[in-house]
């Protein structure tokens, strides 16, 4: 995979991305260009809660089969309660094919994004 322009997402960096358990970040082009697009629609800053996860990562190790994070093609971003309503208004218009919700209490709320298409799931879905 060819290293990420990050100067093409002007409103991301690297660090927001980046597996907050090895330091790695092998996120893909095109998904970064769909964050960068509904981050222009909206209008608003995105912040992201989770990016790249190594498989390694405590999120990823227990599953039987690594998710969309571990391909660089997902992101969880923090929203209230309108953001997440236009989030998800939007994030179909532009190619993401998974969108879960996230209301859990303690937790606070955020939506997942990705455009992971390795196998069967639900395309919305919440936590």
């Amino acid at each position: 995979m060819p290293p990420i322009d990050w100067s093409r997402y002007p409103n991301f960096s690297r660090a927001e991305f980046t597996c907050s358990h090895t330091g790695r970040c092998d996120m893909d082009a095109d998904f970064l260009s769909r964050m960068q697009q509904l981050r222009t629609m909206l209008g608003v800053p995105l912040v992201i809660n989770s990016g790249f996860r190594d498989p390694s990562h405590p999120a990823e190790a227990h599953k039987p089969e690594p998710g969309a994070h571990t391909y660089g093609v997902a992101a969880d971003v923090a929203c209230d309660t309108r953001l997440c309503y236009q989030i998800l208004q939007l994030a179909p218009t532009l190619g993401f094919t998974g969108l879960g919700v996230s209301q859990r209490a303690g937790r606070g709320r955020f939506v997942h994004l990705d455009t992971w298409t390795h196998r069967p799931r639900p395309n919305v879905w919440s936590y």
